[in-house]
């Protein structure tokens, strides 16, 4: 008899990614935190900011961020404990299936969808605004039809006003980044922490010498008035901010799909993670701030705020390398999320709960090129015809439903498989995951009720999928049916 509770036993996951397909185990806890930085620092300092500043919360998006950071440490020391005892490849996906079971596992693996692919689409948006700004200072001009999404309205250079019909860059840097990870192109360990520490000395710059443009009037009022609907400005617009630019927050869910690469998993799981999670925190609260200070939080409903902060300062050449290293701090954040939702469908995949083709290898790239390339192909078109204020509210949405049920994972494991060493220990359970949980539900309860129905109809679609084919092709399900 099948069982939809049915779970993987921590041993038997570990076993399965130590066969034949076992990872070399490169990735110190230096390496895993880089990752992590990598994958954090792009759409959310570069893009959502202004987003959120300009409709939810103005200057108080400050408060946002700590409030995302916040909610973010307690889940952060849940993954560490969830990525040091089980330090396999598959992300929530594979934690899910040791301690809910199937079904769990399978709602967490739809929902992931939502996270990296949908928040690939988002970051491609934001490259495609930087990369706009930038050729058109050196002279070419992309038709402003082409460079947003279907249906949106645009100014013209004349002032006249059109409708968007296709975000090509944000496509075509997607279809590109597809290519190149089919191909088996991909940072090493090495340039990715070159990358990084380009992306952080761009953001650092951008916060010492944009602090002294700072016009402290633009600060007031900190917390703007709401005007009348629930998260339009004041504390609910403070709160709606937090839940759409905790999205920023999921480089530290991306990095532990590197556990098995991990040299020391029990130690450089819980290192890697939470300090990429602090250190990106602090540079968010100071990048809003600086931001907000120079442009008046009205103005930074764009796709590229940071570089209209710059523009505002009046410092061309500085313009010129934020730009530059905007555009590299995202392409990195797009390599990440795609490179991670084809491995979490490769997972599923040998799990038997989605298509073979997902876990296809070409012969000679070693890579799971199929998925790679339908991902891509999706993802490039949706990146296409929505804006980036939808997108956003998806992932975010998508992602802090992930979170609770990690969350709800360690707390089920600790009764469940009580006397499994865990080399690292979320201090004061349950307290420390219902804290997680509850900040989560709060973040979701500021999202707009569009996107929750968004949500609901997603989640459908995948009931649909799982009992319609997940379920009767389930690997598991077949063993436990023959016992």
């Amino acid at each position: 008899m099948t069982d939809l509770m049915l779970r993987k036993s921590i041993d038997e996951i570990v076993a399965e990614d130590d066969g034949e397909h076992k990872l070399t185990k490169s990735l110190n806890w230096l390496s895993i935190m880089a990752m992590g930085i990598g994958a954090i620092i792009g759409a959310g300092i570069f893009v959502l900011t202004g987003t959120a500043a300009a409709n939810y919360a103005g200057p108080g998006i400050v408060l946002s961020f700590i409030l995302g950071g916040v909610a973010c440490a307690f889940v952060g020391l849940c993954y560490a404990e969830l990525a040091s005892l089980i330090p396999v490849s598959g992300s929530a996906y594979t934690y899910t299936y040791a301690t809910l079971g199937e079904l769990f596992a399978w709602i967490i693996g739809w929902d992931l969808i939502l996270e990296y692919a949908m928040g690939a689409a988002t970051v491609s948006v934001g490259w495609s605004g930087y990369m706009v700004s930038l050729l058109a200072d050196v002279g070419i001009y992309i038709p402003p039809q082409f460079a947003n999404a279907t249906g949106t309205a645009v100014k013209l250079a004349d002032g006249t006003m059109a409708t968007g019909i296709f975000n090509v860059p944000a496509a075509i840097i997607v279809l590109l980044l597809t290519f190149l990870l089919a191909r088996g192109t991909h940072e090493s360990a090495r340039l990715n922490t070159i990358m990084v520490a380009v992306k952080l000395a761009v953001v650092l710059a951008f916060i010492v010498i944009g602090a002294a443009y700072v016009d402290t009037s633009h600060w007031k009022p900190f917390i703007p008035e709401n005007k009348g609907a629930f998260g339009e400005f004041g504390w609910s617009g403070v709160l709606r901010g937090a839940a759409v630019v905790f999205y920023a927050y999921i480089g530290f869910d991306a990095v532990s799909t590197t556990a098995q690469e991990a040299v020391k998993p029990q130690r450089d799981m819980p290192i890697g993670i939470l300090g990429s999670l602090a250190i990106c925190t602090l540079l968010y609260i100071l990048v809003a701030g600086v931001l907000t200070g120079i442009v008046p939080y009205a103005d930074l409903n764009v796709p590229d705020p940071i570089a209209k902060g710059v523009d505002a300062i009046g410092l061309g050449w500085f313009s010129t390398v934020i730009k530059f290293g905007a555009l590299a701090g995202l392409t990195t954040v797009m390599l990440v999320l795609l490179y991670g939702q084809t491995r979490i469908f490769f997972t599923m995949s040998k799990d038997g709960l989605i298509p073979p083709m997902f876990s296809k290898v070409h012969p000679t790239y070693g890579t799971p090129y199929v998925s790679q390339i339908m991902i891509g192909s999706i993802v490039a078109l949706i990146a296409g015809v929505l804006p980036i204020s939808i997108l956003g509210e998806m992932v975010s949405i998508g992602t802090l439903f992930a979170f609770i049920l990690v969350c709800g994972a360690v707390i089920y494991l600790r009764r469940s498989d009580g006397n499994i060493r865990r080399p690292f220990r979320v201090p004061g359970v349950p307290v420390v995951p219902i804290l997680g949980i509850l900040f989560c539900l709060t973040l979701m309860a500021g999202l707009p009720l569009d996107t929750w129905l968004r949500l609901v109809i997603w989640m459908v679609i995948g009931f649909v999928v799982y009992f319609g084919y997940g379920r009767r092709r389930s690997i598991a399900q077949r063993h436990a049916g023959t016992a």
